[in-house]
């Protein structure tokens, strides 16, 4: 057996956006909907695709639903890192939750609108957190409003949700969440429908991605979808590997504009510099050491003792 990609734009819809059973699971898995809270139907709303990728088709896709007490799920798979992404996630689910009332109506016909966020990439990486000190984000958080001092969470008019699939855990899922980012990541991997599964929403969109159960048509489709995913993928790397360069050359100029500074401080206070304390000026490329230097070059007296090791 061969499995398609569930994240591929295709297969995504093939499942969440014809059988609200699977969508429906998925739901009440990353929102911990249980018990009275648990997601009994939905019922499918006009859904849009916003393409961030020039010359790419897929960047983005989601599915939209509404339970029977009126809550607007926005469920969408974000493939690529785009800038922005999280502005446009707010943007969206602040858009569905107006665009709910017409001129005129009252207020309280407004309900709830929880976006759901699948990441193919670490949105809060660790080493990130870690760095600047912050608690790690875990691979499903949720979001909303709270008071600040007391912590009540009064303002769930508008959630979110993301699963963020790299910091998916290295073992068996023991969440129903955990399974389906292990399916999202996994499942092109298999040759066969884990016997681990349950019967239910994670068995069921496994067995719909089986790729022997696509026609010619389904399977020439999934196929453009991962050659424009690919597309975008690299379309984005060749933007990041130029902005890259462009920072490197920014930050190249002004370590050689320190070196020459060093230089000049020494020549205007008539120290000599030889060629080896010269080249190892010129080739520095540490910023924090080369502002060390240039303080040094205005009392040091000699052009070694500007370039000589901290004690």
């Amino acid at each position: 057996m061969r499995f398609a990609d569930l994240k591929n734009d295709f297969v995504f819809r093939r499942i969440f956006a014809n059988h609200p059973d699977i969508l429906r699971g998925l739901l009440n898995d990353l929102l911990e909907r249980q018990g009275e809270r648990t997601i009994e139907a939905i019922e499918y709303l006009p859904s849009e695709q916003a393409p961030h990728v020039t010359g790419a088709k897929l960047s983005i896709l989601d599915v939209k639903c509404r339970d029977r007490g009126g809550t607007t799920f926005v469920v969408e798979m974000q493939l690529i890192h785009v800038p922005g992404f999280v502005n446009r996630v707010v943007y969206n689910a602040c858009k569905a939750y107006v665009a709910q009332l017409q001129r005129g109506e009252p207020y309280t016909k407004l309900a709830d609108v929880v976006a759901v966020s699948i990441c193919d990439f670490a949105l809060w990486p660790d080493a990130e957190q870690d760095a600047q000190g912050l608690p790690r984000v875990p691979m499903l958080s949720r979001w909303n409003m709270t008071e600040r001092s007391s912590g009540q969470n009064g303002l769930l008019q508008v959630q979110y949700a993301f699963l963020e699939l790299p910091k998916l855990p290295k073992r068996w899922p023991e969440t129903g969440a955990e399974l389906w980012a292990w399916l999202f990541v996994h499942t092109p991997d298999l040759a066969e429908v884990p016997p681990e599964l349950p019967p239910g929403p994670h068995r069921d969109a496994v067995e719909l991605a089986n790729e022997a159960t696509f026609t010619q048509t389904e399977q020439e489709a999934y196929q453009r979808v991962m050659d424009e995913i690919q597309q975008a993928r690299e379309l984005v790397k060749l933007a990041a590997d130029a902005e890259a360069r462009a920072v490197d050359a920014e930050a190249r100029g002004r370590q050689d504009g320190l070196a020459r500074a060093i230089l000049a401080v020494l020549a205007a206070r008539g120290i000599a510099v030889n060629s080896e304390t010269r080249a190892r000026i010129a080739a520095c490329t540490d910023a924090a050491t080369l502002d060390r230097w240039i303080a040094r070059a205005a009392t040091a007296a000699s052009a070694e003792e500007v370039v000589a090791p901290v004690a």
